[in-house]
């Protein structure tokens, strides 16, 4: 009907379809191979690794033979119009997803990200990917969200395989864009009651032989308060210099984080290294924290053996130092009998509340 209605013959419009669509053919069948060849090369699906070999001219054989399989396919269907709507879904997604990695890498503020485009904007972007999902579902929406289905598995086993490449992960920048905003809008107030919440700092001592807590009961108290909410640094501290206790620490860190995770404690750990454990403790609760997201508890346990090894001068010590930063300040005396998180109590706490 179009070309009908072409001038000065018909022709000109069929002519002019024929070699658009033989130039998109070749394009798609030259570059469709090498980016097949080049996502199996990163090893992101690794069962398309196969894909990745090229021939002694550099040509992507395999990947060829596997673009020329998938068009035959679309050219055996015979009925463009069950053809068309499948191939506009992936490619509007394809669209989709390059104005959303655009408009990511200006949010992000990427050093490497140079638009050249005078008016570029990361609106547009955004704007340009809308419109490709509002196109996609205005054609064929159960095809769209077959096409979406697909690329959310893609991305998931991608993910689930923890593939890592030098151009970094785009919602870990985010992330880390996201909490850098949150702590500056944390310093601009003060803050109110009502939002007030116990954020931990869980001072814990090692034991010197295999740098495991000495009082494992003391994260098992923590995770019953924090329930899973709120921040909690779980700290200790090794006693010598830092250039050589560097091994020491690390050891002491991942040993920290497995006993954390055991307890199912959302948050950090941290370990220092001072020349006096009194100091490194000082150290450690003036310190911790970063901006508004600042520990304003502290939790310890009461010494052990305080009479014989005068340990009870280093606690005095952390006392005055959680009072001076005005921090709340949590003692549990006796927290190897206190009850684990799988354990079901009955009867009364007493609760002694020093002001």
């Amino acid at each position: 009907m179009v070309a009908e209605l072409a001038w000065p013959t018909k022709w000109l419009i069929l002519i002019g379809a024929l070699l658009s669509t033989v130039g998109a053919g070749l394009q798609s069948l030259t570059g469709a191979p090498r980016l097949l060849q080049a996502i199996a090369r990163d090893n992101l699906i690794p069962f398309l690794k196969v894909f990745g070999y090229s021939s002694a001219q550099g040509e992507p054989t395999f990947a060829l033979i596997m673009t020329a399989f998938v068009s035959e396919l679309g050219v055996l269907i015979a009925s463009v119009d069950a053809v068309a709507p499948i191939l506009s879904m992936f490619f509007l997604m394809c669209y989709m997803f390059v104005n959303v990695a655009c408009a990511l890498q200006s949010l992000l503020q990427a050093p490497n990200w140079r638009p050249r485009f005078k008016y570029y904007h990361w609106t547009l972007s955004t704007a340009g990917a809308a419109l490709c999902v509002a196109i996609m579902f205005i054609s064929s929406w159960y095809f769209s969200l077959v096409a979406l289905v697909i690329a959310v598995v893609i991305y998931q086993y991608i993910a689930y395989r923890g593939a890592e490449k030098e151009w970094g992960d785009g919602m870990r920048g985010l992330s880390l864009q996201a909490a850098r905003y949150s702590l500056l809008q944390l310093e601009e107030g003060p803050l109110h009651t009502k939002n007030w919440r116990p954020q931990l700092l869980v001072l814990c001592k090692l034991h010197p032989t295999d740098l495991k807590p000495s009082q494992p009961k003391l994260l098992c108290f923590a995770s019953q308060l924090k329930a899973g909410k709120g921040l909690t640094m779980v700290t200790s501290i090794v006693e010598g210099n830092y250039v050589s206790k560097v091994a020491e620490v690390k050891a002491a860190k991942e040993t920290l984080k497995r006993v954390c995770d055991e307890y199912k404690i959302q948050g950090f750990c941290k370990v220092l290294a001072a020349p006096d454990i009194t100091i490194g403790l000082a150290q450690n609760i003036q310190g911790s924290g970063l901006g508004g997201l600042v520990p304003n508890t502290v939790l310890l346990a009461w010494p052990d053996a305080w009479r014989k090894k005068r340990s009870w001068q280093t606690f005095i010590e952390t006392v005055r130092v959680v009072m001076a930063t005005e921090k709340a300040l949590i003692v549990t005396k006796g927290i190897n009998w206190f009850p684990s998180n799988n354990e079901k109590c009955r009867g009364n706490i007493d609760i002694w509340w020093v002001v």
